[in-house]
């Protein structure tokens, strides 16, 4: 500690010390998050305390059960994955019921026939026994669609956001319908527990299954393209053998399965879930404590007010807000204090609790996602011809024991949980839109009887200038909330429809981190309007939760007495909201 020490006796360095610590910890620092080099031991001792508190538990994958919470478990704290003992056995099982569909000489989209524009090419005649030279053909084949689909550009993925894709994807196929030999649901789960990162670049799907950007990892699995492994980018062939892991030799459906999925998107959208639900409870935090720096009224979320419109949401949220400020000097008469609020106060409820709602629908379809097979054509055990039409009863097959269909489907269309996704972009532009507003009344002195841009008798201009900062962070927001509508008719004109989905998830992605920034500015202002107040009058009363939350706050940003570059105060209000946990 004597290395710091010059540091923690220095104001200037020690909000930046205590922020760095808690986001280091937390494993969030934002890549502009400016951090002194004689940080750096800290950095090593903050990161070791992070991995010793994140103990490696192991989650056990079944096909039905896997969460967004999981899948960030997996993706960013290190958590093992486990295949259950009845998953393999269903996928054995629903692999020999595809070989089955072939010998009877069922004609199976990317196993018999080509995929895209070449379906109506035979590729594998697999008709009656499967001889060497058909499964040697079928091996080919398989070769060939890695190296064809394996047709990304641009910067390559995250190593999280790879982690989360294979666990996805591991998942789904776990499910039972791709029909793959079980080495390959072993190959993904040997990958993430021996941390194992096929490198992706990140551009190049246009959201009807990821098919050009998730092949790199079946490109990993047959020994080719580079991987991460020990914090190296190394040829796959080399991190397969340091790890005495074969690689995949594909066969059947095996190359199909692997680059024909919505993995990449839902890997997507399991963070963005993950992230959305820190964030919303973080704007809800913020209004709290920005109700009492304005002298807010509290009547517009109380129950009696609120239950003759029960919207769901809006209810809950003011239950939240009333809990969160029990004990506040709101609760208090005060002649000073308006009888109506801006808007962007009074329908506080509404606001988020349209976040609120988003983020449920948003739970839910990504459960179903992530618990279900999104695979063409889709092998469905344990059924039996619902008819004796001839073309429904083509597809199923009963012999030896296994029962059981391979049916073409649709199921690559990610558009339910897509349409989820811009609803939310268009309530985090109404989050944004709305703690950028209250932040602009809370540097008005006809709101809140304070100072003018929050200011002391030692600034110049206080918080004036930041409003353009603030502004243009809310506008970015607006932006991002209007749909992706564009597609073009590819593949021979076959695939004339598509969802953008990466892009659309990726677009709410970037507005929560924007969000933060624009809370983090309104916890600015919020924490000095506070302040100032106190100064007024020592005796002022904040809830429990909100006088914690800002003196934690006040140990990373402290007071403005003067002016100061207030670049860092934002990037460091960024990362306390990001890092923050009750």
């Amino acid at each position: 500690m004597t290395a710091f020490r010059k540091y923690i006796n220095d104001s200037r360095y020690l909000g930046l010390l205590a922020s760095t610590a808690l986001c280091l910890i937390s494993g969030q620092v934002s890549a502009s998050t400016q951090i002194p080099k004689e940080f750096s031991a800290l950095k090593k001792t903050t990161q070791e305390v992070a991995r010793s508190t994140q103990q490696s538990e192991t989650i056990v994958l079944n096909g039905n059960n896997l969460t967004p919470s999981d899948v960030v478990q997996v993706a960013r704290k290190g958590a093992k994955v486990s295949i259950s003992d009845a998953a393999l056995k269903r996928l054995q099982t629903a692999h020999e019921l595809l070989l089955l569909a072939a010998k009877k000489g069922q004609a199976i989209y990317g196993l018999t026939q080509g995929v895209g524009l070449n379906k109506d090419q035979t590729l594998v005649d697999a008709s009656g026994n499967l001889s060497e030279e058909v499964i040697r053909r079928s091996q080919e084949f398989n070769r060939g669609l890695i190296y064809a689909h394996s047709a990304g550009a641009g910067p390559q993925m995250s190593k999280d956001v790879v982690k989360a894709i294979m666990a996805v994807r591991l998942n789904s196929i776990l499910f039972g319908s791709t029909g793959v030999q079980p080495k390959v649901a072993e190959l993904y789960r040997d990958f993430l527990n021996n941390d194992i990162v096929p490198v992706i670049p990140s551009r190049g799907s246009v959201g009807q299954a990821d098919i050009t950007l998730i092949t790199h990892i079946g490109l990993a699995m047959i020994g080719e393209g580079e991987v991460y492994y020990q914090d190296k980018k190394m040829p796959a062939s080399q991190a397969l053998k340091m790890n005495g892991l074969e690689p995949l030799v594909p066969f059947g459906k095996d190359s199909l399965s692997i680059l024909s999925s919505n993995a990449y998107s839902a890997a997507l959208g399991a963070l963005a879930v993950a992230e959305l639900e820190h964030a919303l409870k973080m704007w809800k935090l913020v209004f709290a404590l920005s109700l009492e720096a304005v002298d807010g009224n509290i009547e517009p979320f109380l129950e009696d007010a609120n239950k003759i419109r029960p919207f769901p949401e809006a209810l809950q949220v003011s239950r939240d807000i009333r809990e969160m400020l029990s004990g506040s000097y709101l609760w208090e008469k005060s002649e000073e204090r308006a009888l109506q609020d801006p808007l962007s106060y009074r329908t506080g409820a509404y606001i988020l609790g349209a976040g609120e709602h988003s983020l449920k629908e948003l739970q839910a379809q990504l459960k179903i996602q992530l618990n279900s097979s999104d695979d063409n054509p889709a092998v469905v055990l344990d059924v039996l011809p619902p008819s004796t039409r001839a073309e429904e009863a083509s597809h199923y097959v009963n012999e030896g024991g296994i029962r059981g269909a391979v049916i073409p489907t649709a199921n690559f269309s990610p558009l339910p949980w897509v349409i989820s996704f811009q609803k939310a972009a268009i309530a985090l532009s109404y989050l944004s839109n709305a703690s950028a507003q209250r932040t602009i009344k809370l540097g008005d002195p006809h709101f809140t009887h304070l100072s003018r841009f929050l200011g002391t008798e030692n600034t110049v201009h206080a918080y004036g200038a930041i409003q353009k900062t603030f502004v243009s962070l809310a506008i970015e927001n607006q932006e991002l909330a209007a749909p992706i509508l564009d597609d073009f008719a590819i593949a021979g004109n076959i695939e004339d429809v598509s969802t953008n989905a990466p892009r659309t998830v990726q677009r709410v992605r970037t507005q929560i981190d924007t969000l933060y920034y624009i809370l983090g500015i309104e916890m600015m202002h919020a924490a000095q309007a506070i302040d100032l107040r106190l100064q007024k009058n020592p005796n002022l009363k904040l809830s429990r939760v909100t006088k914690s939350f800002v003196e934690q706050y006040r140990q990373v940003v402290p007071f403005m007495q003067s002016d100061r570059v207030l670049t860092y105060d934002i990037e460091k209000s960024y990362s306390f909201l990001k890092a923050y946990r009750k």
